[in-house]
């Protein structure tokens, strides 16, 4: 996947006509040193466009229009050097369809006690300016992230990084294609969901293709382009298996599913293993590789989640912590280590592997179908969350639960899946009860690089639910939560 540095965020100053001429220079010259500071700093993710200072009604519009049209740019970043009066920001902000970051800060660090006069304060009036900017957001009801503090500052500089995150997973969203191979798994609900709803909240589209425009693919693929999929296979793992032709199979069904996804212009595909028809594998190893590369991936029809795969990978694109489909297993409920197991049947991406992933070929037990090869490895420890995208049927809802991955030092021979064990937080009673309660999917996304911060933004740029699970959280005060967003959802 490509850098991060591609997204463009624009700074677009704001100020007025009332000041006059040196002090207008004077504003772009502080923004022209912020934007060289922030594109000399490596915890920017993303590439910082300066914007001369807009002082009039036509001038905002003209500005917001253009961000709108840009392809390049994925947010912008508005900041009241000096006073700006809010009505005429009203035009512009009217046809914004751009997420937005309004930073509440000023050039100079300190007040220079010995000098100020007025001069120095017409020209440094964040402190008004932004207020009168933040009320017109909050007037017009324009989902805004503000983040105040000096431009300088470390944390300052996280918390923007962290929000271009969440504006760039908006940006892939509203271009992402899902492919759906076969349909949901029969019976199950929480998979399910309005894909029209989902087109027009977030822009994916959802198409639907038969195991036989698959198999025609798989059909198509040459012995040397096998050989050529083997070859990075080799490169990458390593080989617990003497069962090279079915081995090989998954590297037809890569061969053929990644050609399907670049024709189609795809990001992510979910596979299901009660329907292959003539596959004689599920795709696992194949899947997995996929996933390594950057597409997204559920199983069992689950298009949200493989959607949102995608999604994170992409707001994590140049991290090295790993992002992948998971899913809830099993407890370890020891008094004082409780803890839980995640892993899936074959579909676990190894880009959160801590160790080189050995590949394995063992009977499956589902999908009546040849034993499928697969990657088989421990996960690393750390921090990570769990993400969880769910239709309430009115509304979509993401749950995010802090978690702590643990170090695994048993070795489950006789289990050939890849897994992961973490202690969620607060603890594993009262996280579980509380995604129960909030309807949280058996399926998830984990990742070792985003934060619950960076995904609420990201929620909220695209104006849906969010819950948040973590060390502070208590049942009582999140159910709470949850009957009062029943209310708040259903008057908006």
């Amino acid at each position: 996947m490509n850098s991060l540095k591609q997204y463009q965020f624009w700074l677009v100053v704001g100020s007025q006509d009332l000041y006059g001429e040196e002090t207008l220079r004077q504003v772009d010259e502080h923004a022209r040193a912020m934007v060289k500071g922030f594109e000399s700093d490596s915890t920017i993710p993303c590439t910082i466009v300066y914007k001369p200072c807009v002082r009039n009604s036509n001038e905002i519009y003209n500005i917001i229009q253009a961000a709108n049209n840009d392809a390049s740019c994925a947010g912008i970043i508005t900041w009241m050097h000096t006073f700006s009066p809010s009505k005429m920001w009203i035009r512009g902000l009217n046809i914004l369809n751009k997420p937005i970051l309004h930073i509440n800060t000023q050039f100079n660090r300190d007040i220079p006690w010995d000098s100020i006069d007025m001069d120095f304060m017409n020209l440094n009036q964040s402190a008004h300016g932004d207020r009168e900017h933040g009320f017109i957001l909050s007037r017009m009801r324009i989902n805004q992230k503000v983040i105040a503090g000096h431009w300088e500052d470390k944390r300052f500089r996280e918390r923007m990084a962290d929000w271009m995150r969440a504006a760039v997973g908006a940006y892939e969203s509203r271009r992402l294609r899902v492919l759906r191979i076969s349909d949901n798994m029969r019976e199950v609900a929480v998979t399910e969901g309005d894909k029209v709803e989902a087109h027009i909240k977030f822009g994916w589209q959802i198409d639907h293709y038969g195991v036989e425009d698959i198999i025609s693919e798989v059909e198509a693929v040459t012995e040397a382009e096998i050989d050529a999929q083997m070859a990075e296979y080799e490169s990458l793992y390593e080989f617990a298996t003497d069962d090279i032709e079915a081995v090989r199979y998954q590297a037809r069904e890569e061969v053929a599913l990644k050609r399907f996804l670049k024709e189609g212009g795809f990001g992510a595909f979910h596979t299901n293993f009660q329907d292959l028809q003539q596959l004689k594998q599920l795709p696992g190893l194949a899947a997995q590789n996929l996933m390594r590369q950057g597409y997204g991936f559920a199983a069992e029809g689950d298009w949200k989640t493989a959607a949102m795969v995608r999604i994170m990978k992409l707001m994590a694109a140049d991290m090295s912590t790993g992002t992948s489909f998971m899913e809830d297993y099993t407890y370890h409920m020891e008094p004082g280590n409780e803890m839980n197991m995640g892993a899936h049947m074959l579909e676990i991406c190894p880009s959160i592997a801590s160790e080189r992933a050995k590949i394995k070929v063992m009977p499956l037990g589902i999908g009546d179908r040849e034993p499928p090869a697969r990657l088989t490895f421990k996960a690393k420890d750390g921090p990570a969350i769990l993400v969880s995208l769910i239709d309430m049927g009115d509304r979509f809802r993401m749950i995010v639960n802090d978690i702590i991955c643990q170090e695994q030092r048993f070795d489950m021979p006789k289990l050939p899946v890849a897994a992961v064990l973490w202690k969620p937080l607060p603890d594993l009673e009262t996280s579980s009860e509380a995604w129960i309660y909030a309807g949280g999917a058996h399926h998830s996304v984990l990742s070792y690089g985003l934060t619950a911060e960076i995904m609420r933004d990201w929620a909220e740029i695209m104006d849906i639910e969010f819950i948040h699970i973590g060390e502070h959280t208590k049942i009582n005060d999140l159910r709470r939560e949850l009957n009062y967003n029943d209310i708040i959802w259903k008057l908006k």
